[in-house]
């Protein structure tokens, strides 16, 4: 396999997985994954960028078979979709230096079971000549683990920025293909790993703006030649005021929740909001975790299980709290047979997220017309929430 070519002096040697289908054991993959490596050679040094899945390594492995010197292994990322090739790289290339950021050098050694003694901490701002091609490290922590960094390409002008930006896309187009498509998938990856970091993620956007950045060469996915569109699509999921829209993630076992949902989207829309609802017996985590990217408010829809909350409406909620998007209201509605602490225990279970609760609305058995006019009643303190914010 030949090295393919970005610009003169960087290749691709990295590997798609078109059947990957679950990440982390939690994330949905519909679209599969890549796990990307870039070779940068200058007129002096060699250095490579990540060192992809361990699974495939034998993709690598082929890229670099007639690659006799690298004098460099950048590792931006310690995890092991990133770094699962170093040790190979290590014993391939007995000269080659392990470069990292300062927190990921014993991080390498803890998770890859590397001698310390073979990496070496780059600060901050430092520079790497390569003959003809310098690196530039910038830190950019939190996106998404405390050690990472991305790493500029000065004279071709390209990030390569690790998690960041990145999206999780098979295919064997190098370049982004479709704007449309790769802002959706960039935007689930974002809500899946970054958005719990989003105050960070605005600094480590500060960081980088004033780089010349004609193309970004993130980690996983494909590359994008055009920087402002991805990096726009980021400032406004990072930003503090979210959109004029409720996610409701909700459940049903005899109806009667349903039937509240149901009325209460229907009050929402009628007075102008966007409602995303998320049946949980079978939604997709992934796109429960876009929807919350932008979201003004979170109604949580919950039949009553004994005396608490429908398992699978719940764990919407832990990941909503976990995820610690920029809502800033809440409320709850659903139904019990006999007994419960359902609202109690929901609104227990999502303690980040800084958000004002609006009151519940809860019937016993089918919802009553008094119930129905409560459920009227939610919707129009959320649109008039919605309006004192400026959302519409």
């Amino acid at each position: 396999m030949k090295p393919r070519e970005i610009v003169p002096g960087v290749h691709y040697v990295g590997a798609p997985d078109f059947d990957r289908r679950l990440f982390d054991a939690l994330i949905p993959l519909p679209d599969g994954t890549s796990y990307n490596s870039y070779l940068v050679r200058g007129r002096d040094k060699v250095a490579l960028i990540d060192a992809v899945e361990p699974a495939k390594l034998p993709v690598l492995e082929a890229y670099l078979e007639e690659v006799p010197r690298i004098d460099y292994l950048v590792s931006n990322h310690t995890e092991q979709d990133h770094s699962g090739g170093i040790p190979w790289l290590v014993r391939r290339y007995p000269g080659i230096q392990v470069l990292s950021s300062e927190p990921a050098r014993l991080m390498l050694a803890d998770h890859l079971g590397l001698d310390p003694a073979r990496i070496r901490a780059v600060a901050d701002g430092e520079r790497l000549d390569l003959g003809g091609k310098t690196l530039r490290f910038v830190y950019t922590p939190w996106v998404h683990w405390p050690e990472t960094m991305s790493t500029y390409l000065e004279e071709d002008g390209i990030l390569f920025s690790c998690d960041f930006f990145g999206s999780h896309i098979a295919q064997t187009d190098l370049f982004v293909d479709g704007a449309d498509r790769i802002l959706a998938e960039a935007k689930r990856y974002y809500a899946e790993i970054m958005m719990p970091f989003r105050k960070i993620v605005q600094k480590d956007l500060d960081k980088i703006k004033d780089l010349d950045i004609r193309l970004i060469a993130p980690s996983h996915g494909p590359i994008h030649r055009d920087p402002a569109s991805i990096i726009g699509a980021y400032r406004d999921w990072s930003d503090d005021k979210p959109h004029n829209t409720v996610v409701l993630p909700w459940a049903t076992m005899h109806g009667s929740t349903a039937l509240m949902v149901e009325r209460l989207i229907t009050a929402l829309v009628e007075r102008g909001l966007t409602v995303h609802p998320f049946n949980m017996a079978a939604a997709d985590i992934g796109q429960l975790a876009m929807a919350l990217v932008d979201a003004a408010t979170i109604v949580v829809g919950a039949p009553t299980v004994h005396v608490g909350p429908h398992p699978v409406v719940f764990n919407a909620v832990v990941l909503a709290n976990a995820l610690r998007p920029k809502a800033r209201f809440a409320s709850i509605v659903g139904s019990y047979g006999w007994a419960g602490r359902m609202p109690e225990m929901i609104k227990a279970a999502m303690p980040n997220l800084k958000v004002e609760i609006l009151p519940p609305v809860v019937a016993k058995g089918l919802p009553k017309p008094a119930d129905l006019e409560a459920l009227d009643a939610l919707a129009a303190a959320i649109a008039a929430k919605h309006k004192e914010a400026g959302l519409f």
